[in-house]
């Protein structure tokens, strides 16, 4: 495999994931949000459960992937998907960005990682860009777009939890194996929290194309991409997308959605994309 050939695979999968918040911000502009996601993660499971094979798991192993299942799919993307609700596209890509800083903190309490100066620096400054970036949202739209903001973030914790639980815990499981038990797991829990709390859904074409799309590119084609690269280059690389993704998640948005985000919002974003390159560039040298 050649470095062009890995390059263009890695920026493929960089598009999908960059798009994704483009996507969820059109559906559930029309869609209530647990419903939109919960549906996602279905038709996510159906494409790939005819590519699982059969393993043998403990009672204790089922557990631990039922319950990194709802807080990874689950919990996040009901957090995800009802505070797109009310913020830009691309502020959400900036806010998810923050997992490797929880990332880190969750390692060194669950595995025990050591915690250097220059990722201690690079969470203090993530944590000041999220702050500016709360501020800014609560200044200039309102409670429901700080509230929106929160919820993100949040989202990106449980995201960084489950991970490092699942690395610690379920590291020999086949990727796909965890995928669909994962979803399904989440799936459910999304669909029946719609089904009591948010009542009949009316569906636009612009809604079934973003449903289709955040199922096939984002759940199925995003991960699997992510595990192929994991599999011929370093993790550092995979991890340095979540620098590049807000950046193109806010042109979409911009030119796309005619989002705006004011220049609060930009100085904590720049905040939380300089906290990521120290943690997952300049750590790995």
């Amino acid at each position: 495999m050649t470095k062009t050939k890995l390059l263009a695979v890695w920026w493929i999968d960089c598009l999908i994931w960059s798009s994704v918040w483009l996507f969820i911000k059109i559906g559930v502009t029309d869609v209530p949000p647990f419903t939109f996601a919960g549906l996602r993660l279905a038709i996510a499971v159906v494409v790939l459960a005819p590519f699982v094979r059969r393993i043998t798991l403990s009672k204790r192993e089922w557990m631990i992937l039922a319950i990194t299942g709802l807080i990874l799919l689950g919990v996040n993307y009901a957090l995800v998907f009802w505070g797109a609700q009310f913020i830009p596209s691309g502020l959400a890509a900036v806010l998810q960005a923050f997992q490797p800083a929880f990332g880190l903190l969750f390692a060194s309490w669950i595995s025990h990682q050591r915690i250097t100066p220059m990722r201690i620096a690079a969470v203090i400054l993530g944590v000041i860009g999220v702050a500016a970036i709360f501020a800014n949202q609560l200044r200039v739209t309102g409670t429901q777009a700080l509230l929106g903001s929160i919820t993100v973030t949040l989202g990106g914790a449980c995201v960084a939890f489950a991970y490092v639980f699942v690395k610690q815990h379920l590291n020999y499981v086949p990727p796909t194996v965890l995928l669909v038990g994962q979803m399904s797991i989440a799936s459910i829990a999304l669909l029946i929290a719609g089904q009591l709390i948010e009542g009949p859904v009316h569906w636009t074409t612009r809604s079934l194309i973003a449903l289709v799309y955040l199922a096939l590119a984002g759940s199925v084609a995003g991960f699997w991409l992510n595990y192929w690269l994991l599999k011929r280059t370093d993790a550092s690389s995979i991890l340095a997308m979540s620098i590049v993704e807000p950046l193109i998640a806010v042109a979409l948005g911009a030119v796309i959605l005619h989002e705006k985000l004011p220049a609060g919002a930009w100085i904590g974003a720049v905040c939380i994309l300089a906290s990521i390159w120290m943690l997952v560039v300049r750590a790995e040298h």
